[in-house]
């Protein structure tokens, strides 16, 4: 039981630039700048995004970058096609921290990108969002406790479908860890990186998926097991686009991918790929979700993004959702508000 209700927002994927692709990162700059009349700063990237969270008490986010600067190593060979590196500048630490100024922000590390720059390069990620004043997720199997303003604290986890990471493929484990967090925190609360990508990927299937030959886990399942294991909200991320979003035993709420939110780096974002929501729900005393919206974002280029006025998020989850949860989805109204689907 919590003493007060907590208010949560979170978004998918978020990249604040490259420095580990200087081809990119020069002509991408200007485009910015000519085009749209923005800076390449990682805070003024962030200042759409503000006005969506501005309600929230704990802000989570999956950094989908390394973060640092200086020589390294990169992971990518010479002649890959389908390899990419981002390393946000440092500053990007602060800017996330900046978000919600009078709240928790909470960065998620699991993810395919956190080595983009070695092992030295997640250490120096983790240690600036520490330094910054963000809370990590992901680094390990033991939540994440996040204090509130009521007096509470609760549990954050986060997943990827690696085993140098919290594995999300194992299953039995994910509910053993998620099942331990509710034991010590009222809510638990988890974050997920995982299933195929791209504008193919946005059906969500009881099955192993995979994407370029590598098992990136059953995102059904994975949800089964979470809130199985007590989970009050299941938040996904990394297909790159939209998903379905359905209600579980308890009042949990799962959204199987939020899609790319902010990702200044050499993403591909045509349709889909450039449809992202800022998911916002309200946990209650009982550990229930309540008061649930869903805020839709569009990217108009690498580093743009705005609020979707013509709502073609709120479209797309509720229509995937008849398609994948007839019975369980969430219907998605036109305000965005989320209800149960009538049976």
């Amino acid at each position: 039981m919590l003493h007060a209700p907590v208010r949560v927002c979170a978004g998918g994927d978020v990249t604040l630039g490259t420095n580990l692709d200087r081809a990119w990162a020069v002509p991408a700059a200007e485009t910015l700048h000519t085009k749209f009349g923005r800076a390449d700063d990682p805070a003024a990237l962030l200042d759409p995004l503000r006005p969506l969270v501005a309600d929230a008490e704990l802000v989570l986010v999956n950094v989908e970058s390394a973060i640092g600067a200086g020589p390294t190593p990169s992971k990518c060979g010479r002649r890959s096609k389908n390899c990419f590196a981002f390393r946000a500048p440092p500053t990007s630490a602060t800017a996330l921290r900046g978000l919600r100024g009078g709240g928790k922000v909470i960065g998620n590390i699991a993810n395919n990108h956190a080595r983009d720059a070695g092992s030295e390069g997640r250490d120096s990620t983790i240690a600036a969002l520490t330094r910054a004043g963000v809370l990590i997720t992901g680094a390990d199997s033991i939540a994440t406790p996040v204090p509130t303003t009521g007096g509470d604290t609760i549990g954050v986890l986060g997943f990827y479908t690696s085993d140098s990471t919290p594995d999300a493929r194992d299953t039995a484990a994910v509910r053993r860890l998620v099942a331990r967090a509710a034991e010590r925190y009222p809510v638990v609360i988890v974050t997920m990186h995982l299933g195929a990508e791209g504008r193919d990927a946005q059906r969500t299937l009881d099955v192993d998926e995979r994407f370029l030959g590598i098992d990136r886990g059953n995102p059904v399942a994975f949800a089964e097991a979470a809130v199985g294991g007590g989970a009050a909200l299941v938040l996904g991320h990394g297909p790159h686009v939209l998903r379905a979003m359905e209600w579980r035993r308890r009042g949990a709420l799962i959204a199987y991918s939020l899609g790319n939110l902010l990702t200044y780096g050499p993403f591909r974002l045509k349709e889909p790929m450039n449809r992202g929501a800022v998911l916002c729900a309200t946990i209650d005393t009982t550990a229930r979700v309540r008061d649930a919206v869903l805020r839709p974002t569009m990217q108009l280029a690498p580093g743009v993004m705005e609020r979707d006025e013509a709502k073609a998020a709120l479209t797309l989850v509720d229509s995937l959702g008849r398609l994948d949860f007839p019975a369980t989805s969430a219907r998605v109204e036109h305000d965005g508000s989320l209800r149960p689907r009538e049976r």
